[in-house]
């Protein structure tokens, strides 16, 4: 290979598709807006090749583009390589690396060293080892930065110390990437050959299920490469360890400026308002003492607001028994760092260490409501805010200000050394029932305010507090409290369907349902709450049986309870269900029969879903003039309740049928409003379905490159959640793009996909889709020779949903029919 290509080998290894066509487009001197109007494409799709957040472009879209930019067969080839390269990656939205919030400081060799273990791929798993407190965290941070560019792919970050249930970290890992499952194997299915860095943070309290969950990625994912961080080992074959050592310490007097420790200290005190300038050789005897442990150092220099350097090298020269917790023999590791927290837990009154202790039940941290209603001991909101102050202050807890809340947190080590002192004192049980007490009423409070005004408010609370949820709920299921179990768990599954949590939900519910086992009397309103929930998961990821069954248990539990507001909401998900499945007389007939309780509980709201409901079996069926008035009804009620989610919906049945009926620009308003309203929100699945329609309004005006946009996004979506119904709906509509691009077998690979889809739930082509399914069909087989159109038909159909938008897998010579 000659120097040239090796230097164009590298550049797309390094670069990837978006860095060499940015590097291209600026050596031919033009802007995002000037390559666009040549290649004859939108400005945002150019911004969004270069950045990744569109990855392998079509072959007409790199032919475009290479034409503008004029580029010989070298640059076109590079170019095309690196397009290739990144089709083969499954499109997962990352969680990308904390950014630092404070410069590191030193680290220069251990950052060197890790740095060319992971960029050479001279270990695919390398742990970072070493006591807590000690820099971690903070040196992966900084690796990762340092070797983005060599993982084409992205770098994932998850954080697992909030965690606490072993069982959580799987569905922990998939959160980070974007994906919503609680098997490893489908998180390595998705993964597959892309090149990517996973980035595990704190992993010693969930050490096994992260070693099952290393094991089973690095077998399955060829290009995947993991760092993590441990105090223990994870002892699999191919790891390798790097022990994370102290900062380095002054030597003599004439190095202090160039120790780390003493920079760090230095740093740390100068942030909180004292300058030690002139000091540092009592600096260098309080680093000295502490070993150059990070977390002890600024915990100390903390203290630098109340005593003076002098007198805190002072104290640790007479308190080392405190500091270390123990006997002088102790090794040097335990007296630094077990010592430094320690200390400043000793330097607390009575009320603040047991305060202290009791903060460490929560996950993710904290609001002050939440603190007064847990902690025992503190009676008022001032009491618990004047405790919260004061630990801030010793810098034990810290404080996050966001959107008028103030939110208050634990570092990772100093929580667990809370905890050790809590299930010392024999506290840890009770304090884990009141933090199940307390969540367990904050979710049911908040899910009274998700079918109102106050929606949007309440969503994003509980996506806050998703971390305590979730330990509250790990508490019930472990204790086989099975009231609480069912309380929280239907309490939640509402929130679970707006914001997509449908896997977690589900396996919540179920699991409940199961602990429950008969169903007593006083329990039965949980019980069919509960029957509801996972009736309505189930069938909003397409278990249409489950669904049924689930619902129907719940329909005869709520008439048990003549309890008719819940009746009426579970004929509106069998309805749903029928919907999906084709049955729209079915359909209709049960929306109808919600209607009729609804109006005789004189519900406005319910009532605006049976119309919405209707509205949406009758242009499913083709009725547009009868759909747009329901749904123009249950928008006007809507609008008046103050419920967004039926807004946001009634705007996309009135969008999809302006589009149906012709009226593009309607359509675009009405969905553009949708769309915007479902963001906000956080609302997925609205989201999803506005960018369905939004992309059919575009290919009806011939936008094919902006349409394939919009159905990408929205069959992202859609495959996220699990709803396997409209991700086939989505890839039908792609078929009818690339089918009129000419790519006829590519469109044969998508109907094929989505015919695979439609089997496995036994759900047909809805009624108003079949028109343009028919077509596209047709116009598919025409181009084609029958036994290309069977190939192209069954690899489709045999492709994984994940891997079915990044294009045709195999690429036969292409046949088509001779002209007549």
């Amino acid at each position: 290979m000659s120097d040239g290509s090796r230097r164009g080998s590298d550049d797309v290894q390094g670069a990837g598709f978006g860095g060499l066509l940015r590097k291209h487009r600026r050596e031919a001197g033009l802007s995002q807006e000037g390559l666009a109007e040549l290649a004859g494409l939108s400005v945002d799709a150019i911004a969004a090749l270069e950045r990744g957040r569109r990855r392998a472009p079509r072959a007409q879209t790199l032919r475009l583009l290479a034409d503008a930019l004029r580029l010989g067969d070298p640059d076109r080839l590079l170019l095309t390589a690196a397009a290739r390269t990144e089709a083969d990656t499954a499109r997962l939205s990352l969680r990308p690396p904390p950014a630092p919030t404070s410069e590191l400081v030193g680290r220069t060799t251990e950052l060197t060293a890790t740095t060319r273990l992971l960029a050479q791929r001279i270990t695919r798993l390398l742990t970072l080892t070493g006591p807590g407190g000690v820099g971690k965290t903070r040196l992966m941070q900084a690796v990762t930065g340092e070797v983005a560019d060599n993982f084409q792919d992205g770098i994932c970050w998850v954080p697992l110390a909030p965690l606490t249930d072993p069982e959580t970290v799987v569905p922990a890992v998939a959160a980070a990437l974007g994906l919503q499952t609680g098997r490893v194997e489908d998180i390595a299915e998705q993964i597959g050959r892309s090149a990517m860095l996973l980035a595990l943070d704190n992993c010693s309290h969930v050490l096994v299920p992260v070693e099952q969950v290393c094991a089973t990625l690095l077998e399955h994912c060829p290009n995947l490469s993991i760092v993590a961080s441990s105090r223990e080992l994870l002892r699999l074959t191919g790891e390798s360890v790097y022990v994370v050592p102290s900062l380095s310490l002054p030597h003599d007097q004439d190095h202090l400026e160039t120790s780390e420790a003493v920079r760090l200290f230095v740093e740390r005190a100068t942030a909180r308002g004292y300058d030690p300038a002139g000091q540092l050789d009592q600096v260098a005897r309080v680093v000295r003492r502490l070993e150059g442990m990070p977390l002890a150092i600024e915990l100390a220099a903390a203290r630098t607001n109340v005593m003076t350097i002098e007198e805190l090298a002072d104290e640790l020269e007479t308190s080392f028994g405190i500091l270390a917790g123990g006997s002088r023999t102790a090794s040097p590791r335990q007296q630094s760092m077990y010592g430094a927290i320690e200390w400043s837990h000793a330097l607390l009154t009575p009320a603040e260490q047991e305060m202290f202790a009791q903060l460490s039940v929560f996950a993710g941290g904290w609001t002050l409501g939440a603190a007064a209603s847990v902690l025992s001991g503190v009676t008022t909101r001032v009491e618990g805010l004047d405790l919260i102050g004061r630990l801030a202050d010793k810098s034990l807890i810290k404080v996050v200000r966001r959107g008028g809340v103030a939110r208050y947190y634990m570092l990772a080590v100093i929580k667990e050394f809370a905890a050790e002192h809590l299930q010392a004192a024999g506290g840890a049980e009770a304090a884990a029932g009141r933090h199940a007490q307390y969540y367990l009423s904050f979710a049911e409070e908040a899910e009274a305010k998700l079918r109102g005004p106050e929606q949007a408010e309440w969503l994003d609370r509980l996506e806050a507090e998703l971390s305590n949820l979730r330990v509250a709920m790990a508490w019930s299921l472990r204790t086989d409290s099975a009231a609480e179990a069912l309380r929280l768990a239907g309490g939640l599954w509402l929130f679970c369907y707006l914001r997509g949590h449908y896997a977690e939900g589900s396996q919540w519910l179920e699991r409940a349902l199961q602990l429950g086992g008969a169903t007593p009397s006083e329990r039965a309103p949980a019980y069919a709450k509960a029957n509801l929930g996972a009736g309505t998961l189930a069938f909003l990821q397409c278990e249409y049986d489950a669904a049924t069954e689930r619902l129907e248990t719940a329909r005869t539990q709520y008439q048990a309870l003549d309890d008719k507001a819940g009746t009426a909401m579970v004929l509106q998900r069998l309805g749903g269900v029928a919907r999906e499945r084709g049955d729209y007389g079915a359909a209709e007939d049960l929306h109808c029969e919600s209607y009729d309780l609804y109006e005789s509980l004189g519900d406005r709201a319910g009532m605006a879903w049976a119309h919405n409901h209707l509205g949406f079996v009758a242009w499913l069926r083709g009725d547009l003039e009868i759909g747009a008035r329901r749904c123009r009804r249950a928008r006007d009620s809507f609008r008046v309740v103050g419920d967004r989610e039926g807004l946001a919906w009634s705007l996309i049945s009135l969008g999809t049928i302006a589009q149906y009926d012709g009226e593009l620009v309607e359509a675009e308003d009405l969905l553009q409003e949708s769309l915007a309203l479902s963001q906000r929100l956080g609302y997925r699945e609205g989201v999803a379905w506005s960018l369905n329609q939004l992309g059919i309004v575009e290919r009806r005006r011939g936008l094919t490159e902006r349409a394939v946009h919009l159905l990408d996004e929205s069959l992202a979506e859609h495959r996220d959640l699990g709803d396997r119904w409209r991700s086939a709906s989505v890839l039908e509509e792609l078929a009818a793009v690339a089918q009129h691009r000419g790519r006829s077998e590519y469109a044969a690979f998508l109907l094929g996909a989505a015919g695979e889809l439609r089997d496995v739930i036994g759900a047909p082509v809805p009624r108003i889709e079949k028109a343009d399914y028919d077509s596209t069909r047709a116009a598919v087989e025409e181009s084609l020779e029958r036994r290309a159109f069977r190939h192209a038909w069954s690899a489709g159909r045999a492709a994984p949903l994940a891997a079915v938008a990044d294009g045709y897998p195999v690429a036969p010579a292409r046949r088509t029919r001779d002209p007549l």
